[in-house]
């Protein structure tokens, strides 16, 4: 069965091949070194097509990635439930509609805001090559947020790696913005890079949307203080697959890229609407370490602590299964 991912690598891939590689390459190779100069600043400005296509080839496969990964969580801790609307922040190219309709197919009302109009264009472009209705039938709106963000209610609200890209008053004005227009069944959806700077501004959004009365589903399983100590920070990680295009595009070499990412999904759904508080046990923050007959699991607990269990090969049930356990999964 051909996944949303196919589909999206598929539609770039005919993007990308109306451009001669080494135009591609270039245009990818000045947004790269825009994004790398940045110094935390906004992003690299897409002034035409060329930088559009440049930012679709370089950064929406591995964007689509983390927001299908978090989007998951939304689904496994909400199960039976599923957005009727979709409002995504800063969507630029679409990302979040490609995502969310592979954890959730069929129709739905989807609106794309983004202040840089030629990303908008191309993210329509690249919807009609979807084969997913709600994708097909999103709608693209230009707009910039300012400080008092007037949004439409929807049931499932996502900001992607944009509130480093925004004023930090602008950032938390979105964020409690967000939090307003979450209608009363919704949920909300945050991803940030998985750097020490997009943990902290995940931990202030997730300040927020606690006080605006949401409750947190992923990926922390529980709302008391963050426990992870100063200059550590809270990421998971996502493979993205890389097509031969992509790969002579960015001039990688392996079939595959890691995109680090940290992230936040929370709900408005009171608890008793939410199948066992839709929370998990407890939440693995590390790679697992294998060792000779132990495996070695750094958890983040419901009681708001940190934990390393290790679970050995005397207890074979949960060994098999601390053994098929990877980071960011729930334990327990």
């Amino acid at each position: 069965m051909t996944s949303t991912s196919d589909h999206l690598r598929a539609a770039l891939d005919g993007l990308l091949d109306g451009l001669p590689t080494r135009q591609a390459a270039a245009a990818v190779d000045r947004l790269i070194s825009g994004y790398r100069s940045r110094a935390g600043g906004p992003a690299p400005a897409l002034r035409n097509r060329a930088d559009a296509v440049a930012y679709a080839a370089y950064r929406m496969p591995a964007t689509h990635e983390a927001l299908a990964a978090a989007l998951r969580e939304l689904a496994a801790a909400l199960p039976g439930w599923a957005p009727a609307s979709h409002l995504d922040l800063g969507g630029g190219t679409g990302a979040a509609a490609w995502a969310a309709a592979g954890v959730w197919p069929g129709q739905r009302h989807t609106l794309v805001l983004d202040a840089a109009a030629p990303a908008l264009e191309l993210g329509r472009e690249l919807a009609g090559r979807a084969a997913e209705p709600a994708v097909r039938a999103a709608q693209w709106r230009q707009e910039r947020l300012g400080e008092r963000p007037g949004l439409p209610e929807a049931d499932l609200i996502t900001v992607s790696y944009l509130l480093g890209e925004l004023p930090e008053a602008v950032g938390q004005a979105v964020v409690e913005a967000v939090a307003g227009a979450a209608s009363a069944a919704g949920a909300v959806v945050l991803v940030e890079p998985g750097s020490p700077e997009g943990h902290r501004r995940i931990g202030a959004a997730r300040d927020r949307l606690l006080a605006a009365g949401l409750r947190l589903l992923a990926p922390c399983p529980h709302e008391r203080a963050c426990p992870l100590a100063e200059g550590d920070w809270c990421h998971f990680a996502a493979r993205v697959a890389r097509s031969a295009v992509h790969r002579r595009v960015k001039g990688g070499v392996l079939p595959y890229e890691d995109e680090k990412f940290a992230y936040l999904v929370a709900t408005r759904l009171p608890a008793a609407a939410r199948e066992g508080d839709g929370r998990a046990a407890a939440r693995v923050l590390r790679r697992p370490l294998l060792r000779k007959g132990q495996v070695l699991l750094d958890l983040c607990t419901p009681e708001g602590t940190l934990r390393r269990e290790t679970v050995t090969r005397r207890d074979p049930a949960p060994y098999r299964a601390a053994r098929d356990t990877g980071w960011g999964d729930t334990w327990g």
